[in-house]
C-alpha cells in the first residue's frame, strides 16, 4: 500500500468541496468515497487512505459545514439530502459514474440516502458505526415509532450547549466535556485505544473545524409539551438527522439494494441501543431529570433499527454482513485498523467482481481487534 494523500478543492455544481485524495498506484480498479460523521472532517480518514490497496482511487470530502468545504447552510427539512446531493455533484466533478461508498456515523446515513436517490451510482456501501435509519433520538422499536407526535427528544435542542460553545470557541483544553475530552472518551474506547499525540491533534483540529449555529451544528429547535420539552427545528445538522426528516427505510425497496458491510464496535457509546447521547437513555440512568419512564419515552434501539432495515433489504434481494469488533468504540477504522481494513477490502473484492454472487451474509460475526 503506497501513494501520497493530497488535499485539494473541487468546484462542483453545488458547493466548493475540500477533499483528501489518495490516487491509485498504477491502474485503477476501484473508486471509493469516504464520508465522515458529525463534528469531524475528512482528516479522520487519513490513515485509512494511506492503507488502502494500490488499485483503489479514494476521495474523502469534507461535508458542508465541516473542514474546508464551503459552509453552505443545511436545510434540515430535506433530511440528509443536502449532503447526499453534494456528494452526487462531487462524483460528477470527479468524473466517476459510480463508486463504493463508506460512511462513518452520520456519514453512514448520508451514503444510504445517496443510494436511495441514485442507486446506479453506488457499487457497494460500508457503514462504519452507521446511524439508525431513523436518525438520532425520539423513536422506539425496530420500526422507528415516534415517542411523541412532534418528535420531541430529537433535533438541535437536544445537543449539549456547553459542548457546542466549546467547539465554537476552539477549546483545546482537556477539561471535562471539552472537545478533546469527548474525543478521548466517546469517539473511541479509552480502555482499549489511545491515539498518538499527532493523531489526537489532527482529530481535534477536525472537530474544531465544525461550523456552529442555527444553519450548521447543532441547528435551531422548538419547544414541546412532551419530555424533554424540545422538538426539532428546520435548520442545521441535528435537525437533519432527526426522525422528523430522516427516514432511510426506502433503502430496502431498491431493486436490489447494493451489498452492505456494517462494521461496528461492541463498546460504542454513541450509536448503540443504550446510547449515552440519547436523552431517553440518559433519563433512564437518572442523568437528565423528569424522564417519564420507558412506557412513554424508551431509549432508542439504534442497532436494532438499522438491522431491521438491512434485514428487509436482504429479503428484497440485497445482502449484508455485520462485523462486530470486540473492545472497539465509535471509530472502528481508527481503533482496529487491521481488522477493519481486512473486512473492507474483502467487501470491495466481492462487490467489484461483475456477475459474481457475494458471499456476505447477515449473520453477525465477531472478529479480533
Amino acid at each position: 500500500m503506497t501513494g501520497n494523500v493530497i488535499s485539494r478543492g473541487l468546484e462542483t455544481s453545488r458547493v466548493r468541496t475540500q477533499v483528501l485524495e489518495r490516487p491509485a498506484v498504477g491502474d485503477v480498479r476501484r473508486r471509493v468515497l469516504l464520508v465522515h460523521g458529525n463534528v469531524s472532517s475528512s482528516a479522520f480518514f487519513h490513515d485509512l487512505l494511506t492503507a488502502l490497496p494500490d488499485d483503489v482511487h479514494a476521495v474523502a470530502p469534507d461535508l458542508r459545514g465541516y473542514g474546508g468545504t464551503e459552509p453552505r447552510p443545511v436545510d434540515a427539512t430535506r433530511g440528509l439530502r443536502d449532503w447526499s446531493d453534494d456528494l452526487l455533484a462531487l462524483l460528477d466533478a470527479l468524473g466517476w459514474e459510480s463508486a463504493h461508498l463508506l460512511g462513518w456515523s452520520l456519514g453512514g446515513g448520508v451514503v444510504m440516502q445517496l443510494a436511495i436517490d441514485a442507486p446506479a451510482r453506488v457499487q457497494s456501501l460500508t457503514l462504519a458505526a452507521g446511524i439508525s435509519p431513523y436518525g438520532f433520538g425520539g423513536t422506539h422499536g425496530p420500526e422507528g415509532t415516534p415517542n411523541a407526535p412532534d418528535y420531541a427528544g430529537s433535533g438541535g435542542g437536544t445537543v449539549n450547549a456547553a459542548f457546542v460553545a466549546a467547539v465554537a470557541d476552539g477549546d483545546r483544553s482537556d477539561a471535562p466535556g471539552s472537545p478533546r475530552d469527548v474525543l478521548r472518551k466517546f469517539y473511541m474506547n479509552p480502555a482499549a485505544f489511545t491515539p498518538t499525540p499527532d493523531q489526537e491533534t489532527a482529530w481535534l483540529d477536525a472537530m474544531l473545524s465544525t461550523r456552529t449555529g442555527d444553519d450548521h451544528y447543532p441547528g435551531d429547535s422548538t419547544s414541546s409539551g412532551s419530555w424533554p420539552n424540545v422538538a426539532p427545528g428546520t435548520r442545521g445538522v441535528a435537525n437533519a438527522f432527526s426522525p422528523k426528516y430522516q427516514n432511510l427505510t426506502g433503502f430496502a425497496q431498491l431493486s436490489p439494494p447494493p451489498p452492505v458491510l456494517w462494521v461496528r464496535g461492541d463498546a460504542d457509546p454513541i450509536v448503540s441501543d443504550t446510547s449515552l447521547f440519547d436523552l431517553a437513555q440518559l433519563g433512564a440512568l437518572g442523568a437528565v431529570p423528569g424522564w417519564p419512564g420507558a412506557d412513554t419515552c424508551p431509549p432508542q434501539p439504534m442497532l436494532a433499527q438499522l438491522r431491521a432495515v438491512l434485514d428487509a433489504a436482504q429479503d428484497g434481494g440485497g445482502s449484508y454482513r455485520e462485523v462486530v469488533l470486540p473492545g472497539v468504540g465509535h471509530s472502528p477504522f481508527l481503533e482496529a485498523p487491521e481488522a477493519f481494513l481486512a473486512a473492507f477490502t474483502a467487501h470491495l473484492d466481492a462487490a467489484s467482481v461483475p456477475d459474481t454472487p457475494t458471499s456476505l451474509d447477515s449473520s453477525p460475526t465477531t472478529e479480533p481487534n
